[in-house]
């Protein structure tokens, strides 16, 4: 049975003045590897490497966890540019997709939560995260005309290319000298 696709609707607005973002630490994720590296190397009582439990930066300080971003493919054809995420789980009335002065924004958020009652135990439990993605647009696309589908938990955007920006490109042959 083929589920149907979903039409998403493409807000345009106005950019608002963004809030500042965090400062960009690029030894963080290095330190994290290491961290974890000498986390994996020994797990014995002495670990000089290990930082202490009251050493370590709460998770909420820390910024954006690794692998809540969505894998997206982006693919040019002579016509449009056509972008796809890949969003498991989700639903079309979870995803926001926006343009906005040369940016577009995927927003999505994921709320699950699982109960089981079963004779001896009860599990509850809660899964949340969210994410945003922005691409910057060409300017040989039209913004008015960007088509965005969910179907099975993969959302495609297409951007159409300006009439301009179709003209085909000739092929120059290459002599020897």
């Amino acid at each position: 049975m083929a589920e149907p696709v979903t039409k998403l609707p493409i807000r345009q607005e106005k950019a608002k003045a963004s809030p500042s973002l965090p400062a960009w630490q690029p030894f963080e994720s290095l330190r994290d590897e290491i961290d974890h590296l000498f986390d994996d190397f020994g797990r014995g009582l002495w670990q000089p490497f290990r930082r202490s439990l009251f050493a370590a930066e709460p998770l909420f300080r820390r910024g954006p966890m690794q692998g809540t971003m969505p894998v997206v493919d982006v693919v040019e054809s002579e016509k449009a540019y056509e972008i796809t995420a890949e969003l498991p789980g989700m639903d079309e009335k979870n995803i926001e997709v926006k343009v906005a002065d040369g940016i577009l924004t995927i927003k999505g958020e994921k709320q699950e939560e699982k109960e089981e009652k079963k004779r001896g135990y009860y599990l509850q439990e809660r899964h949340f995260g969210s994410f945003e993605r922005s691409f910057e647009v060409p300017e040989s696309v039209d913004p008015d005309k960007i088509d965005a589908t969910f179907k099975n938990g993969v959302l495609t955007l297409t951007l159409p290319k300006k009439a301009e920006a179709q003209k085909p490109s000739k092929k120059i042959d290459v002599k020897a000298g």
